[in-house]
């Protein structure tokens, strides 16, 4: 049974917010609204239109559905390999493939937070969806473009996700889900406050370098097997915490 304080869980669902609030996307959110709308970027920051508001979110509900559709296959197919590896390895293999994990997400913490430069994440690899279908089935189409895309910030967070998944198939997917959720909630609450990306914006670097450390911490963790009792530490503190309140 998974419990909800499982501290790598949480950990997914905060790398998808750092995806979204990175300078790889948060920047350009209003750009990408406007383009699977049709509207134009100064009409959707000036417009309480209600219409244009219920316009603005099905359309990033669909998005969202695309980015989700490649976003969840992967990890559902990253977790199967991971099955497979762990197959054929014997003895300690799922603590060979955390190792593993651990270092791989330990480098690509270094580089979210800007103190390690890897030459090929700075490289996009964006789906052209210029010629898009009109109307829903293209805004489906462009979110799953978009999660097609290696960005510089977006792939490292959320490679480390599938690198986690590797090391822990039979949890795997629900990491790439709460990675999902983590991306869309934010995503959906500014499409209603979409003005308030330019205070954002403004704290995104700071944002990149918390978000950095988080990842080195999570991977040394990884690496020296402590994830597991951290989160049997923190389970047992909040029902300890909850039996206290009953009594």
């Amino acid at each position: 049974m998974i419990e909800a304080t499982d501290l790598t869980l949480w950990l997914a669902f905060g790398a998808g917010v750092l995806s979204f609030l990175s300078p790889c996307t948060l920047p350009l959110f209003p750009a990408y609204l406007s383009y699977i709308t049709g509207i134009s970027v100064k009409e959707l920051e000036s417009s309480n239109n209600v219409k244009i508001k219920s316009t603005l979110f099905l359309h990033s509900i669909l998005f969202l559905v695309g980015v989700s559709l490649v976003f969840i296959s992967l990890g559902v197919g990253v977790s199967f390999l991971g099955q497979w590896i762990q197959g054929l390895l014997t003895g300690e293999s799922g603590q060979f493939i955390q190792r593993i994990a651990g270092v791989i997400i330990i480098i690509m913490g270094l580089f979210v937070a800007g103190w390690l430069n890897i030459t090929t994440f700075m490289k996009e690899k964006r789906f052209n969806v210029a010629n898009r279908p009109t109307g829903y089935l293209g805004t489906i189409v462009v979110g799953m473009g978009f999660a097609a895309g290696w960005t510089p910030c977006i792939g490292p967070i959320f490679a480390s996700i599938l690198v986690v998944a590797a090391s822990n198939p039979t949890q795997g997917t629900f990491y790439t889900i709460l990675y999902v959720i983590g991306f869309a909630l934010p995503f959906l609450i500014l499409t209603f406050f979409i003005s308030s990306t330019k205070v954002i914006v403004k704290y995104s670097g700071i944002i990149m370098k918390v978000g950095g450390t988080l990842m080195i911490i999570m991977g040394v963790l990884l690496f020296t097997g402590q994830m597991s009792r951290i989160s049997s530490f923190l389970l047992s503190l909040v029902q300890d915490t909850w039996m206290a309140n009953l009594g």
